[in-house]
């Protein structure tokens, strides 16, 4: 494998942009002379079809100073002397984050960056925007896949995330917690649940369990475009509004449109600097939420924050009122191989902040008005909807933890968080109190709906704001192991 030592950070983005160009082109134009004419690709041809990959060296000899430098931020660091890397994806569109990363290790630690082709192939799929391109006819799957690289599971996992990956001396290290194949196995797995297209997701992104949070987002979003502090709104289905494209029906008929389709509808208000958020409805369940942010994960967000509905465990707690998680009992069961339960998660200052001054600010209410309405606690995480049904077993469970509330997602999120080093919070909203006599009817759910949804989505957007205003500092180092990866 050759290599080139990059000038500057940018040069070495540039020259990973038109390594990865040119791969994709020629498989492209390899796949079109397949279609028309069935010649397949020589084995030359067919090694072009490389990803690039970027690699990183750090020696203490070449420390800027002569000495290992000392950071406390929680990104852009060494663990150790050696050589980093890790292959490419989509450069053009990771530029940013990219250059982030790469431009701190050349100051700090006087880093030397290098650029070559890897030998990771890239799977033909990936290569297609939209896959249509396979739906003509000319050829089958099982044709392709004689013929060009393929996506193989084999490949694609999480080992450098999950610290299972091995070590070999005389081998580089990881530079980055995905490889490029691991990224766009996600990158077409959140257009397929997500109706959207992944350069759509913004850094700033809210979870909800309710469709009726986008109904409210929908709104603000509009809003937002209108009056020029957001540039558009991309909706699930391709749709992407402008302020042009406003009138008084655009509310109505987007949320009418077939967000049904997909699994996990997406909705992102797109502002400039990288302030735009993303809210996704992951449904109901931990296996939706592991399965949305294991996807999300590969784009590096600012933080995730799950914004949902909950059911109340104590009796002094009122319908409407929000719980602000400072601990999870995660009954789960879906991370404890990853994150066994006995793992704590902490929670992030930050981010506990954010959530809890945006409440003040949106509500109104502080001191002991505040305290009554805003509890902190621990949240109860269940894979079982009907947990009720068994509570002689688990009412000493709730007992033992101190839980005040209990739902399905926001263990699972901030458990993921924790796994993938994306930072996370949790701010629920009491619907029900189900040890309490005041269960889910329809009526009353309207009711509190209509009442509380509004409210809560923008403490949401309010907590994002502030944490968006503290920069970088929400990267928090809790998250990151003695040997992480140099790249956030």
């Amino acid at each position: 494998m050759t290599f080139e030592i990059a000038a500057t950070p940018e040069d070495a983005i540039d020259r990973l942009e038109a390594l990865y160009d040119a791969g994709c082109q020629a498989l492209r134009d390899d796949l079109q002379r397949f279609f028309d004419t069935h010649v397949p690709p020589t084995a030359e041809e067919r090694a072009r079809y490389r990803y690039p990959v970027l690699r990183v060296t750090y020696t203490h000899a070449n420390a800027l100073p002569l000495s290992a430098p000392t950071t406390w931020r929680g990104f852009a660091k060494f663990p150790a002397p050696g050589i980093y890397s890790t292959t490419v994806t989509q450069p053009a569109e990771f530029r940013a984050y990219l250059l982030d990363q790469l431009r701190l290790l050349v100051e700090e630690y006087g880093a030397t960056i290098e650029t070559g082709v890897s030998q990771q192939e890239i799977p033909y799929p990936y290569a297609l925007d939209g896959g249509d391109e396979l739906a003509r006819g000319k050829a089958t799957a099982v044709e392709l896949a004689r013929y060009f690289p393929t996506p193989l599971l084999s490949l694609v996992g999480d080992e450098i995330a999950d610290g299972t990956f091995d070590f070999v001396d005389g081998e580089p290290r990881p530079l980055s917690l995905f490889d490029a194949v691991r990224i766009d196995f996600s990158l077409r797995r959140l257009v397929h649940y997500t109706g959207t297209d992944w350069r759509d997701m913004q850094p700033w992104v809210l979870l909800t369990n309710y469709h009726r949070y986008v109904d409210q987002f929908v709104r603000l979003g509009l809003a937002e475009v209108l009056a020029g502090t957001a540039d558009a709104l991309a909706v699930p289905g391709g749709g992407r509004i402008g302020k042009g494209d406003i009138d008084d029906g655009t509310a109505e008929r987007v949320m009418a449109a077939p967000w049904h389709r997909f699994q996990m509808p997406a909705y992102h208000l797109i502002r400039k600097n990288g302030e735009g958020i993303t809210l996704v409805n992951i449904g109901v369940g931990p296996s939706n939420a592991k399965n949305i942010t294991d996807h999300l994960a590969v784009l590096r967000p600012n933080c995730w924050l799950m914004v949902g509905h909950c059911g109340g465990l104590r009796q002094e707690q009122v319908i409407g009122d929000y719980v602000l998680a400072h601990a999870y009992l995660r009954q789960d069961h879906i991370l404890d191989e990853l994150v066994p339960p006995d793992i704590p998660i902490p929670a992030l200052a930050e981010i506990q902040v954010a959530l809890q001054e945006a409440a003040a600010e949106i509500t109104g209410e502080k001191g002991e008005r505040l305290k009554r309405r805003l509890r902190t606690g621990t949240v109860v995480t269940q894979d079982d909807r009907n947990w009720e049904l068994q509570w002689t077993k688990e009412r000493r469970r709730i007992n033992q933890s101190r839980a005040v509330a209990v739902d399905m997602e926001s263990g699972t999120i901030a458990a993921q968080g924790y796994r993938l080093r994306v930072p996370y919070g949790t701010l629920l909203c009491v619907s029900d109190k189900p040890l309490h006599g005041e269960i889910k009817l329809p009526g009353a759910a309207n009711a509190f709906y209509e009442r509380a949804v509004g409210e809560h989505l923008k403490i949401g957007l309010r907590a994002l704001s502030k944490l968006n205003e503290a920069g970088a500092t929400i990267h928090s180092r809790k998250l990151r192991s003695f040997d992480e990866p140099p790249f956030r």
